[in-house]
């Protein structure tokens, strides 16, 4: 196998990994939030821990900082901490799996971002999105509900789809001429000194009141040591390093596993106080969103195989 190939394909299982990692970070991020921890306080507690981590592992491995890479990452930070509180608040008035689903919608997002800035659309991808899109309609509908369980929760996690899709794009490009580990660090640093100015300067019960007893349970540690070194620490730097060898596109169809990761959690009652359902037609969707991975892989190289020319016969 090529190198090149090779390096594909162990990033392509890298973001795949990543996106199951994420897909728990909904559930802990409900868990918290259940406890009594603010959004403010939940995402400056997370995003410490994930800066602490890289931080530690930049000094060991002496990573140098240049301005580029600092002001790529700043960059990337401001969109992140956008998104991520649209994303947390919204928690409070949604469902794990539904908060799931629609931060999804970022599948069909980032295409229409990437061909703004120029990117180039493969068919495969191009298909694969929409795929994922008939997916994602049919996880987050809820049949003889007022439209169709809309709510203030759902329309923040579309924002912050919408918000992922530029980031995804943007960390494409950045990848390329930035270093991961600056990247990464930058970002999550970033996102957790906002949460923390913004935190100090909102009232009761938005700020840190009440954090305390929240803290005092071990599940609120055990889940915030989950989102800041696994969702965070090793999530962002994977993405800012692997995805330089992948697409806009391709990355946001494999991030698309996401959401099922999510449902598979939020409905297993493995998080204590997270127990939802999902019924045949919410599966059925989560079964076109693995549906919709495989067309944007394995699309590409059955359509080269169809398209080569049998080899002639020898006359003897």
């Amino acid at each position: 196998m090529p190198e090149s190939r090779r390096s594909h394909l162990f990033a392509v299982f890298a973001m795949a990994a990543i996106a199951a990692i994420w897909g728990g970070g909904f559930p802990a991020t409900k868990y918290c939030l259940q406890a009594g921890l603010s959004v403010g306080a939940l995402l400056t507690l997370r995003f410490a821990i994930g800066a602490a981590g890289l931080g530690l592992m930049m000094l060991l491995l002496r990573v140098p900082v240049r301005r580029r890479d600092a002001l790529d990452g700043l960059w990337l930070g401001l969109v992140l901490a956008t998104l991520f509180w649209l994303q947390t608040d919204g928690l409070r008035f949604t469902s794990t799996s539904k908060s799931g689903f629609i931060t999804g919608l970022y599948v069909i997002f980032t295409p229409l971002v990437a061909l703004l800035a120029g990117d180039r659309l493969r068919p495969s991808h191009g298909l694969a999105a929409l795929v994922a899109l008939t997916g994602l309609a049919l996880l987050v509908h809820e049949p003889g509900a007022a439209w169709g369980g809309w709510n203030r929760g759902d329309s923040e996690t579309l924002l912050a789809a919408v918000l992922c899709g530029f980031h995804i794009v943007m960390t494409a490009h950045f990848s390329r001429r930035s270093s991961g580990w600056v990247l990464a660090f930058m970002q999550v640093a970033v996102t957790g000194a906002i949460s923390l100015i913004v935190t100090l300067a909102l009232p009761a019960p938005h700020g840190f009141q009440g954090a305390s007893a929240a803290l005092a349970r071990g599940g609120t540690w055990v889940a915030l040591g989950f989102m800041g070194l696994l969702a965070t620490t090793l999530a962002f730097y994977v993405q800012s390093t692997m995805q330089a060898r992948l697409g806009a596109t391709e990355s946001a169809i494999l991030f698309s596993l996401e959401p099922v990761w999510t449902a598979g959690i939020a409905v297993s009652g493995v998080v204590p106080g997270v127990l939802e359902h999902l019924g045949p037609v919410q599966l059925a969707g989560g079964l076109l969103i693995l549906a919709a991975t495989f067309v944007a892989e394995l699309g590409p190289r059955l359509l080269k195989r169809l398209q080569r020319p049998e080899p002639e016969e020898a006359i003897g």
